[in-house]
């Protein structure tokens, strides 16, 4: 979806749900400079490698059962039509696996940016959201990915490892991605960074 870009930002431009767990973060005299949505698109294309990966993977779950099962329909008459039964679960990762960049777009949908006067929130949708604070001391670290079309990416710090839950470790990078004018919100960054240091502004 689009992003959000006015000099007096609206908190009726985000979903309902969102939009009260944005009014529930938000600290006394704590104001709105920016808010902004992920363009779904862009959390897609970031999940490809793995639709890559999947693509053999689930070939190859695939191709393993046909084999185990002598290429025939088993008629579990036997014990050993039971064994491709054992592929059915490498076949689900696969397929879970290559349908990542819907799980993702839908992710955007629930997801928004906010940038305060005291710090920049983060609200990743998925299973449930996921809320970040990120402070002008974190803001101070990052990196801009910027496309021709003026969108990108603006990445704090390095990122890390992140519990995607028991055994299942992630890499997640912290940051605004899908951005259409990642460099005019950089700027506004910037200003929040500068304003906290007690230093001019470069922007």
């Amino acid at each position: 979806m689009s992003v959000f870009l006015s000099d007096e930002p609206d908190l009726w431009q985000l979903p309902a749900p969102l939009r009260e767990l944005v009014e529930g973060e938000l600290r006394e005299r704590e104001r709105i400079v920016w808010i902004g949505k992920p363009r779904p698109w862009r959390l897609a294309r970031q999940s490809l490698p793995i639709v890559l990966f999947a693509i053999p993977w689930t070939a190859f779950a695939i191709f393993w059962m046909c084999g185990a099962a002598g290429f025939e329909v088993p008629r579990f008459e036997r014990g050993q039509d039971f064994f491709p039964l054992f592929g059915i679960p490498f076949v689900l990762v696969g397929l879970s696996m290559l349908t990542l960049p819907l799980w993702s777009m839908r992710a955007a949908v629930n997801s928004a940016y906010v940038i305060t006067t005291e710090r920049v929130i983060v609200l990743a949708g998925g299973v449930g959201v996921t809320i970040r604070s990120l402070s002008p001391e974190q803001l101070a670290d990052r990196r801009r990915v910027q496309f021709a079309d003026g969108s990108g990416d603006l990445l704090f710090g390095r990122g890390g490892i992140t519990s995607g839950g028991e055994n299942a470790p992630s890499f997640e990078p912290e940051g605004l991605l899908g951005v259409p004018d990642v460099k005019g919100v950089e700027d506004r960054i910037e200003r929040l960074v500068a304003s906290h240091a007690g230093r001019p502004s470069r922007v």
